[in-house]
């Protein structure tokens, strides 16, 4: 377990502004990955190996993208005991994001608004950065065990007209498949202008269209097929996400990520930084994730790979996304407010849970 106890850390993170202590805690993963200060935050990783869409997860819990869009920190996140980490979202050409101040706690609701807008150091940038890990070099086995596996989330700039999306996407896809046990297709947040139109039936199946096109060639020439996940967003009614099942299931898209952050501030009236304009992430997400967990799971039948994401802070959270029809599960807001014990609360919840 972690050496030093994260209520020690967490007063002086959360007196700094958040995107601050987001990036103090980034800086400190990558230069303390490997090193003795990496006992501050490690956890030994829970055995719990599920398979989906072709890939072995060695557990059940990942780390959503959105914690390290640049790829600066993959094995300092990978010691806390993931079974999966996801970075991103990268987009083709680097961008600042929108201005700050752009990142709120909500300490009350256990929650966080951001209004990041996919600031990124680009395409190139965050290949690099990937293949500098040491997770990039080591073999599909770690000493013997099932190695984590790694996601690359891809987006588009913000200065691309909606009209040119598929081109973004297509170009970030040909550039992290080489790097990527999976890749995701990040078509849901809500602080790149009209991105979400891209859930949409027309467009949806003419970008869905077009990234299975790329995949073939991309498969062929890299000796290695890479299965691409769909991220979708909580706010959608149920024939919305029934027509992004039918799209997932039309174009053999391999799994769909629910959810992204929401729009909504129903749970959340009232308090410092509800009106902050963004994506409310953390535990008021929770029972809208469920929810379009459950849709799709009935929409898309037994088999298909979910990754159940929004509001798990703790072990028993996690439990009721399987219950809804999720495989594996993906925390971010979460590690903010617990600190990395939450990892194996979660891991140890999922595996007690398939053990019944």
């Amino acid at each position: 377990m972690a050496f030093v106890p994260y209520g020690l850390a967490r007063p002086f993170l959360f007196s700094l502004d958040a995107e601050t202590a987001h990036e103090h805690t980034i800086e400190m993963l990558a230069r303390g990955a490997g090193t003795p200060m990496q006992w501050a935050w490690c956890n030994p990783r829970i055995d719990d190996p599920v398979t989906l869409a072709g890939l072995a997860f060695p557990n059940r819990v990942g780390l959503a993208a959105g914690l390290d869009k640049n790829a600066r920190a993959i094995d300092g996140l990978g010691a806390m005991g993931f079974g999966f980490v996801e970075v991103g979202t990268v987009t083709p050409l680097a961008q600042p994001g929108n201005p700050k101040p752009r990142m709120f706690r909500l300490p009350a609701a256990q929650a966080l608004i951001n209004r990041m807008g996919f600031n990124n150091e680009g395409l190139q940038a965050f290949v690099a950065h990937v293949k500098k890990s040491r997770f990039h070099s080591s073999s599909r086995t770690d000493g013997g065990r099932q190695r984590m596996i790694l996601g690359l989330n891809i987006g588009k700039n913000a200065a691309t007209p909606i009209e040119r999306a598929t081109d973004d996407y297509l170009a970030c896809l040909a550039g992290v498949y080489p790097h990527a046990d999976y890749v995701t297709v990040n078509i849901s947040s809500p602080n790149t202008k009209n991105l979400r139109d891209l859930q949409g039936d027309a467009a949806l199946d003419a970008l869905l269209a077009a990234l299975k096109s790329r995949q073939a060639h991309l498969a062929d020439e890299h000796h290695r097929h890479v299965p691409l996940f769909l991220k979708i967003a909580p706010d959608l009614d149920e024939s919305q996400v029934q027509a992004i099942a039918d799209a997932l299931h039309k174009h053999a898209i391999e799994g769909v990520i629910a959810t992204n952050t929401t729009l909504s501030r129903d749970a959340v009236q009232g308090l410092r930084h509800a009106g902050e304009a963004g994506g409310l992430s953390g535990a008021p997400v929770r029972e809208a994730s469920n929810r379009v967990i459950r849709q799709l799971r009935a929409a898309l039948g037994a088999g298909f790979p979910i990754i159940g994401v929004g509001g798990i802070l703790s072990g028993a959270d996690a439990v009721t996304k399987i219950e809804a029809g999720a495989d594996v599960v993906q925390i971010y807001t979460g590690l903010i407010y617990k600190g990395p014990a939450l990892v194996d609360e979660v891991a140890q919840a999922l595996r007690a849970h398939r053990a019944r």
